[in-house]
């Protein structure tokens, strides 16, 4: 079998031998790339992904407050006519023959009559995001044909299933006849992808692959064709009107005359045309390698005349609506009037420099060292929900009040914006406000306004990356970070089953100390450069 180029050699099993699964038709459903990789990819280069580990927590959840008790599993649960069943394994076929196999996440009883008895199963999904989508459907499609045939009798529809508690939501979904001959297509077409000997192109926008385990394969795949989406700026639908006019790399786009396209632009609505110039600049940019300057003003006045700086970093649970924690790096100014060195954090918890690393606490603040303001020293304010925002209000204006002549650096709106609500929430005064919004520098935003950079997104890992900042947990992410959070929390409610989860809040706060020294290096690189 070919292999796809910078790839490992894959297996020459035949292609035909091993049958469709519903694990395979989720990966096609999302990318079709994914689905190929997914059978003849080579293992070593697929990365573990906390995306998956926070879906099935979320599932789990769900089916704890669907059903009254722990599901059963396997067949013999089935005969045994349990409230819920995991573990079970369908076969059959599809309409070409081809052997199909799956294992859905829940079968529910329900009252009518099957091979075992005076019940019957319908599947159950979990679902993540706001809506049920086409990936849910066929999925529910596939289980509910598999287990019909299985349990000699009709399975009508399927159940979805989104949150806990109180919150949870529960959808029924019809299996239309409509609905199984787009299975049937969709299975045909995945058993046609899957017998080529190289996988399918990358997809047009690649935002969300991120959240794929076969990201480290694709981005090389990327950044060696010169995929137009390695252009900062450039997604789905406008690499789509790029490849209409003839321009399928990023080496074409540099190399093209900004006014041409914004005129070839413009029938496709205004906003094309207005970027056109923006776009060819900013291929040219990574086609070069070379930073160029947008603006000669100093990027971070409000530094000049600074004692120090916080840096300031949160870290949140999005679906809970939670910002967990508030993370501050506090940076003085030398005795010499310079600024400390962007400090690169070493995998054993110190800096380069050899400064030792912080200890943390698990309430209030947690600092490193002494009680000095020295470079480096790092506080940590968690928020655990008991406490209330009040608690956590009062926390974080006692320490703003401390350092009040500070700058507050972030990178993104995400601080700014979540700290100025949580004080308008809490009653600050509107003089309280405007100080605050004043202190507030968003680092991003002024590399933006000031820079264009080689890089193909201006976030702050692909940035502070480009610089050579590395962070201290290799292959560490907000969504690791993220499962680490909810684990420590079991751990906090039932010490006895989650004993190892206190230092995972160790590691988040690392985590969350390394990003607010990436958006250090960043700064550090604007001031080098005013």
């Amino acid at each position: 079998m070919a292999q796809p180029t910078g790839s490992a050699p894959l297996t020459d099993t035949p292609l035909t031998c091993a049958p469709l699964t519903d694990r395979l038709l989720r990966g096609w459903l999302r990318c079709r790339r994914r689905a190929w990789l997914d059978r003849h990819g080579p293992s070593g280069e697929r990365l573990w992904s906390a995306h998956r580990a926070l879906a099935l927590q979320d599932q789990l959840r769900s089916f704890q407050t669907l059903l009254p008790s722990r599901p059963g599993h396997g067949e013999a649960a089935c005969a045994r006519g349990e409230a819920g069943v995991v573990g079970v394994r369908l076969r059959g076929r599809t309409r070409d023959g081809q052997a199909v196999e799956a294992h859905p996440s829940l079968l529910q009883r329900l009252e009518g009559d099957s091979r075992w008895g005076a019940f019957r199963y319908r599947p159950v999904l979990a679902r993540q995001g706001r809506r049920v989508t086409r990936e849910h459907r066929l999925l529910l499609a596939l289980w509910g044909r598999l287990l019909a045939e299985h349990q000699q009798a009709p399975v009508p529809e399927g159940l979805v299933v989104a949150g806990e508690g109180r919150r949870l939501e529960r959808e029924r979904l019809a299996l239309s006849s409509g609905l199984m001959r787009q299975l049937d297509d969709s299975l045909e077409r995945l058993g046609q992808e899957l017998d080529h000997d190289q996988p399918p192109p990358l997809v047009n926008d690649r935002k969300k692959c991120t959240l794929c385990c076969w990201r480290g394969l694709c981005d090389r795949e990327a950044a060696r064709e010169g995929h137009l989406s390695e252009v900062s700026g450039i997604g789905g639908k406008r690499r789509e009107l790029l490849l209409g006019l003839g321009i399928a790399r990023l080496t074409d786009l540099a190399a093209t005359d900004p006014e041409r396209l914004a005129d070839q632009l413009e029938a496709h609505g205004e906003q094309h045309r207005e970027i056109a110039a923006t776009l060819v600049a900013q291929a040219r940019v990574q086609a070069s390698g070379i930073p160029e300057r947008l603006d000669p003003a100093p990027a971070l006045p409000e530094l000049a005349r600074a004692p120090g700086v916080l840096l300031y970093d949160i870290e949140s649970d999005p679906d809970a609506r939670d910002d967990f924690l508030h993370g501050f790096l506090l940076l003085p100014r030398g005795a010499d009037g310079c600024w400390p060195v962007a400090n690169v954090p070493e995998a054993d918890g110190t800096t380069a420099d050899g400064t030792a690393a912080d200890g943390f606490a698990a309430n209030g603040f947690a600092a490193n060292g002494t009680a000095a303001d020295r470079a480096g020293r790092y506080l940590a304010v968690l928020a655990l929900q008991e406490h209330g925002e009040p608690r956590l209000w009062a926390r974080l204006r006692s320490l703003l009040a401390r350092y009040s002549d500070w700058p507050l650096l972030h990178y993104g709106e995400t601080e700014s914006l979540a700290l100025v609500r949580l004080a308008q929430r809490q009653g600050a005064s509107e003089a309280e406000v405007l100080r605050l919004r004043s202190r507030l520098v968003d680092v991003h935003a002024r590399l933006r306004r000031h820079w264009r950079l080689p890089v193909n997104g201006y976030g702050l890992k692909p940035v502070a990356g480009w610089l050579g900042f590395r962070w201290s947990q290799p292959g560490v992410d907000g969504a690791r970070c993220l499962l680490w959070w909810r684990q420590w929390r079991h751990w906090h409610q039932d010490r006895v089953r989650g004993r190892h989860s206190p230092g995972r809040l160790q590691r988040i706060f690392q985590y969350n100390r390394d990003d607010s020294l990436a958006t250090w290096a960043v700064a550090r690189w604007l001031l080098d450069r005013d």
